[in-house]
């Protein structure tokens, strides 16, 4: 029968894994844990070559021990036999409960068997413990050579001692066990240390985002850093950047919300008004009149809107930054074709002073052309008829170098920062003017990493010089 509930399992298990795997707490705790495990079974391995090393040594110094009793056993009767009765005491020190078997030769130095079990393999060097197998069973094997008072010349006999390996893996067994578990222990009380102390520790990072999700939507004041660790100030710090940001952003659409609402309220009224005196003249030259004023606000209204759009265009964040690499002396060219008609419509003599090395900058491409046109339309706006406006490119060193140059009224000293401001018109000058070209400019300006600033033209003039990276 197929099991109907194993899909919403399987689906709860992979949603489970997936919580665990994105989750801050389990990812540290994690990383502790393997690293602690890591190092424990290092330890671990070491630990169990120690308790090799150590099992051996103690059964090295019995099969020492039980040799020189069997040795110091042997000795030789008036007949000039050797003798030897094997002590029980020889035997017994290896009954520990496991079981061990026991081997024992005695040999002279002539090769002659006194007694033991013959064919016991004798290790290489004496006294030192050798692992060897006899009759199938692996064994630990010890050698000594003794002296014996009355053979002659060869007076030595060689004694072999060799024990099951049971109570040798006995006695490593426990002593790794011993420290498995202190491992273990070791292991489970850094675990619990380690819960509680990220608990604790990112108990400063569940404050900070309580302190985040409770502010209302209009609440964009700084957080304060202290409220967490040095390690994470950082991150309050480019939190309150950026809220000071979105609250500088938002404060800039209110006002330019307002700001249009409030520019675009007269003239749009002003054309509602004049479309209705149109409707009304029944005099074909006044109704000209009314529609000629009609058709002069509503380019009024067009070019404003666009200005607007313009600048929102140009303000930090409303849009994803363009890294255009563009000729600025070829913008100004092209843009100057556009405008000639306008020029020569005015009678403005209209120039442009540039070699034909080009001079690149990076930015928005189109941006840059919209600064380029709102520096000669504001120029050619504000000039008389008969004059003059001269677009200037350079460059010195790493820097493009734009200037713009009229035989305008210019604008005073004092007035020179507020004509940035959007909205911003000098009084006395004519009614056409948005007061945004400038603001646009510096928009454009700032946004490039350069510069702009106002000066007097050789003539009298305005002329405005703008500085941006050359590359």
């Amino acid at each position: 029968m197929r099991n109907e509930d194993a899909p919403p399992a399987k689906g709860h298990l992979s949603r489970t894994i997936r919580a665990l795997t994105s989750s801050l707490r389990a990812q540290l705790f994690a990383w502790v844990v393997l690293t602690l495990i890591g190092a424990i079974c290092v330890n671990l391995y070491l630990s169990f070559r120690s308790a090799d090393v150590t099992a051996k040594l103690v059964t090295d110094r019995m099969l020492l021990a039980s040799a020189r009793v069997i040795a110091e056993a042997v000795h030789v009767d008036p007949n000039g036999n050797v003798q030897l009765d094997i002590p029980p005491s020889a035997l017994e020190m290896f009954d520990t409960g496991y079981g061990d078997r026991v081997f024992y030769q005695v040999v002279t130095a002539w090769g002659n068997l006194i007694a033991g079990y013959p064919g016991l393999p004798r290790p290489k060097r004496q006294q030192t413990g050798e692992d060897m197998t006899f009759r199938t069973d692996g064994m630990r094997l010890m050698m000594l050579d003794h002296p014996i008072v009355g053979l002659g010349q060869d007076s030595t006999i060689s004694v072999t001692v060799a024990v099951t390996h049971h109570s040798q893996y006995a006695m490593r067994r426990r002593l790794w066990l011993s420290d498995f578990t202190k491992q273990l222990v070791l292991v489970l009380i850094a675990g619990l240390v380690t819960i509680l102390g990220l608990q604790r520790g990112l108990s400063p990072v569940l404050r900070l985002r309580d302190a985040v999700r409770e502010r209302g939507r209009e609440r964009l004041d700084p957080l304060e850093p202290d409220m967490v660790q040095s390690e994470l100030r950082p991150l309050v710090h480019a939190l309150n950047d950026h809220m000071e940001r979105v609250q500088n952003q938002m404060a800039a659409q209110r006002r330019f919300v307002s700001n249009a609402a409030h520019q675009l309220r007269t003239p749009l009224a002003l054309i509602s008004t004049q479309a209705s005196v149109a409707a009304r003249e029944t005099d074909d030259r006044s109704r000209d009149e009314a529609l000629a004023a009609l058709r002069s606000s509503t380019r009024h209204v067009t070019r404003l809107a666009s200005q607007l759009l313009t600048l929102s265009r140009a303000e930090p964040g409303s849009r994803r930054p363009r890294n255009d690499t563009i000729d600025l002396a070829e913008t100004a060219r092209q843009v100057l074709q556009i405008l000639a008609e306008e020029a020569l419509r005015r009678n403005i003599d209209l120039g442009l002073e540039a070699d034909e090395t080009p001079v690149h900058v990076e930015g928005d491409g189109t941006m840059l052309r919209e600064m380029v046109v709102n520096l000669v339309d504001n120029a050619l706006r504000y000039t008389q008829a008969g004059g003059r406006v001269t677009v200037g490119i350079g460059r010195e060193g790493d820097t493009a170098l734009l200037w713009v140059e009229d035989n305008g009224p210019g604008i005073p000293e004092a007035e020179r920062t507020q004509v940035f401001e959007r909205f911003y018109r000098i009084m006395g000058t004519e009614p056409e003017g948005s007061g945004l070209g400038l603001a646009i400019v510096r928009e454009v300006v700032d946004g490039a990493g350069g510069s702009v600033a106002l000066g007097d033209a050789a003539d009298g003039g305005l002329v405005v010089r703008v500085r941006l990276p050359a590359v």
